[in-house]
Formats: C-alpha cells, sequence, structure tokens
C-alpha cells in the first residue's frame, strides 16, 4: 500500500501548474501531469479524484501565496480612515485578479462549470473565504459607527462586485486587455465612492 505524503502532492501540483500553464485546462492531461511528475496515473488519481480538483489545487496554491498577506493585513488595519484602508485593500486585490494568468484561470473555471463541479471547488476554496475575511472586517467597521448596520456577508459582495464591475468584468471578456496600475487605482476609488454612499453610517458617506 503506497503512503501519501506532503512532498509528493507539492510535487504534482507543481508540475500540473506548468503543465496548465503550458496547455490549459483542455489541453492538460492528466497523462501529462503524471508524465513530467515521473509517476503513474494511478499514483495521480489516489491524490486527485479528478483533473478539475488537481487545477483548483493550482489555483488556490498559488492564490494563497497573493492574498493570505493582503487579508492578514487588513486584518491588523488600526482605525485608519475606512476609505483608505479599503482602497489599499482593493489595489493590492486588483493587482493580483486581474493579472494574465488569473484572468485564464477564471475562464477556465467557467468553461468547465456547466460540466463539472469545478465551479463549486473554486468558489468554497478561494473566494468564499476572501468574502468572509472581508465580511469580518466590514462587520467591526458597522460596530464601530462607521458603516451602517447591514448584513455583512451582502455588504462585501456588493464591495467586491463593485471592484470587479470596471475591471475583472472586461479582462474576462476580453474587452480589456491588462489594465496599469492606474486605471484599477481609479476604479477602485469610483467603486468605493459608490459603496460607501450605501454604506457609510450617516455623517460619514464619501466625499
Amino acid at each position: 500500500m503506497r503512503v501519501k505524503t506532503e512532498a509528493k502532492r507539492d510535487a504534482i501540483v507543481q508540475a500540473a501548474a506548468e503543465v496548465f500553464r503550458e496547455l490549459g485546462f483542455e489541453g492538460a492531461s492528466m497523462s501529462e501531469i503524471a508524465a513530467r511528475v515521473g509517476g503513474s496515473k494511478a499514483t495521480l488519481y489516489s491524490y486527485f479524484a479528478s483533473k478539475e480538483e488537481l487545477f483548483i489545487a493550482v489555483t488556490h496554491g498559488t492564490a494563497k501565496v497573493h492574498f493570505a498577506p493582503i487579508f492578514a493585513a487588513l486584518g491588523q488595519e488600526s482605525d485608519d480612515d475606512i476609505e483608505q484602508v479599503l482602497q489599499r485593500f482593493g489595489e493590492k486585490i486588483l493587482a493580483v485578479v486581474c493579472t494574465q494568468e488569473a484572468i485564464q484561470a477564471r475562464r477556465a473555471v467557467i468553461a468547465e462549470s456547466g460540466r463539472s463541479d469545478i465551479g463549486r471547488l473554486f468558489f468554497e476554496g478561494g473566494p468564499r473565504k476572501g468574502l468572509t475575511e472581508l465580511a469580518a472586517f466590514l462587520e467591526r467597521q458597522m460596530h464601530k459607527g462607521r458603516l451602517r448596520k447591514a448584513d455583512p456577508m451582502v455588504a462585501a459582495r456588493h464591495l467586491m462586485a463593485l471592484v470587479e464591475s470596471e475591471t475583472v468584468a472586461p479582462c474576462l471578456l476580453g474587452v480589456e486587455g491588462l489594465l496599469p496600475r492606474k486605471e484599477l487605482r481609479e476604479a477602485m476609488r469610483r467603486a468605493l465612492q459608490t459603496f460607501l454612499g450605501g454604506y457609510a453610517a450617516e455623517g460619514k458617506k464619501a466625499k
């Protein structure tokens, strides 16, 4: 009986990342990934039940490296102006989700979502966790009287929808190419103006 190891799992994920990057999700195969990692497909399937599950492991592994420090910083924010805090947070998030690699991964997930559970796996292991952390931050601001009382998860969803409307959405459709930092900054500023216009406590509306 083979013993699974974390080192072997990491090696598989690393090899898979290379294959997905070179061939895309549709072009990649478990056979090719097994060949890269130096093992059999049976070994691969003992760690990951499907190509979709392996793709999600690659995506989440990459996302964790980039997003964990951003959300950790948000959780440690002091009593700085909430608009400035969220502006910094949003610019960091956009700098990651608007990269070519992130956009291609999101397109692959969307394309496969109707044929497998890849969409659910992606959301549960990535965006939902981010939304939960953002909602926790917004709830703290509500308790401090900076934001009006509301469902913090709904507020987090509204904020992220506004953030992505001028940035991620057009990139996904190929309407826009990679956006420069200045445009991302301005898009984030407009998103925050709209968000705070609806959620800021009375007397604290964004100007």
